[in-house]
């Protein structure tokens, strides 16, 4: 996704680059909702996701669901009439050698002691067909003309909040103007409980399209493909404005650990999921040293560069909305 980043090193006064090493100059200050769901789940992660950037093993899951969501975009560049299930697994072994040669590490999968070790990728790519068969259970593309797909779409939030991003994977829009807010996931649907954190992305998606359109979406819908089952809701203004709310409290809170250094580290069940474990001191790590210019760069948040200059630390407590089950 896009947006907007100042690529010059910044000059002194006599106009020659001023010593800050690889540094750039700070990004403008944006959250998606992976990110947001990250920080909210463990800002420790947030923090190596965002600013380490630490290289995490690939994901067979993550590489299906990029795979399957490659698949459905491209379905519907058929015509009506020819988007048929043979048609999206015809589009299968094309769609996966793109994806390798944009993502070779995806190869390291079926090695040894990768995520998909002991599958061959024949099998691993019948399961990913075995989930586009469930899509076409649960929906017609025949009967559908989404007026986009892979829509980035961004709004700056006022008041010194972030620019809000992310990418729609569908959007429908109706004769008379209604907008269906679509997202595909590849895995199952949420235990009875868990539905409000499941929906925070699409209330994040749909307070963008709000603000930036005037129309309230009509309807938010998830596409479980792992178990066939559809999450449908209809947002209202108050509930969109309660996610406002949300997203600008984490952004304040993601200004706060930036200003004190202090990604505090948040044990949950989704642990066993991390691939930094390593470097955790809930499991006896130690993260290595946070270099306040580079949280600087990638958060644009003005952090100060010595720990006078710095906030006093307070306590970060847990966001209401976080998902406690890992989103496939």
């Amino acid at each position: 996704m896009t947006t907007t980043q100042e690529t010059a090193a910044p000059t002194d006064e006599a106009g020659s680059v001023t010593d800050l090493g690889a540094v750039r100059a700070p990004r403008r200050p944006a959250l998606s909702p992976s990110r947001a769901g990250d920080f909210m789940q463990c800002p420790l992660l947030f923090r190596y996701r965002v600013v380490d950037r630490l290289p995490e093993p690939p994901s067979s899951a993550a590489a299906r669901g990029t795979l399957v969501h490659s698949v459905l975009e491209r379905l519907y560049d058929a015509p009506l009439g020819q988007r048929t299930r043979e048609a999206a697994l015809a589009l299968l072994p094309g769609e996966w050698d793109r994806l390798l040669e944009a993502e070779p590490r995806y190869g390291e999968l079926f090695a040894p002691g990768g995520d998909a070790a002991g599958s061959t990728p024949e099998g691993w790519l019948d399961g990913a067909g075995r989930l586009l068969g469930t899509y076409f259970t649960l929906e017609d593309p025949n009967r559908l003309e989404p007026e986009a797909r892979e829509l980035r779409v961004e709004h700056q939030l006022a008041d010194g909040g972030p620019l809000l991003r992310g990418i729609v994977d569908r959007l429908d829009v109706a004769p008379d103007g209604a907008l269906r807010v679509v997202d595909y996931k590849t895995g199952k649907s949420p235990r009875p409980g868990f539905e409000s954190s499941a929906l925070f992305q699409m209330r994040f998606y749909g307070l963008v399209l709000w603000r930036e359109r005037g129309v309230l979406p009509k309807m938010l819908q998830l596409v479980y493909l792992g178990d066939g089952q559809v999450l449908r809701a209809e947002p209202h203004e108050r509930e969109l404005e309660v996610t406002e709310q949300k997203v600008r409290s984490v952004w304040q809170a993601v200004e706060r650990a930036a200003r004190t250094g202090e990604f505090t580290p948040r044990r949950s069940r989704l642990c066993g999921w991390c691939a930094h474990q390593a470097v955790c001191p809930e499991f006896g790590g130690t993260p290595p040293a946070l270099d306040p210019a580079l949280v600087a760069e990638r958060l644009g948040v003005d952090v100060g560069t010595s720990p006078a200059g710095r906030e006093p630390a307070r306590p970060l407590l847990p966001v209401a909305g976080a998902s406690s089950e890992p989103d496939a």
